[in-house]
């Protein structure tokens, strides 16, 4: 999958240096549509996130998975477990 999470948080972290940009700052329209995209996106995940705790499931690459795509010294994701409730 090409878009992931931390794609996300790159684009959101460079609308905010661009809002920053005393030069040549972006226009709010344009930094609030992009707020608005990424709030859809989130919300998208936090469903995908629901639906692999409640089916046990991997989920579709967005949300990377530990047991597929964890790296090499970052901290392992918590393991789902059946049952435990999810708040957020």
């Amino acid at each position: 999958m090409k878009n992931k999470i931390e794609d996300l948080r790159d684009h959101l972290f460079a609308t905010l240096e661009d809002l920053r940009d005393k030069e040549k700052p972006m226009e709010i329209s344009r930094a609030k549509a992009i707020a608005n995209v990424a709030a859809a996106i989130v919300n998208s995940a936090k469903v995908e996130n629901e639906y692999m705790r409640l089916t046990g499931g991997q989920g579709s690459g967005f949300i990377p998975s530990p047991a597929i795509e964890h790296k090499p010294g970052t901290p392992a994701a918590p393991r789902l477990v059946k049952g435990s409730a999810m708040r957020g």
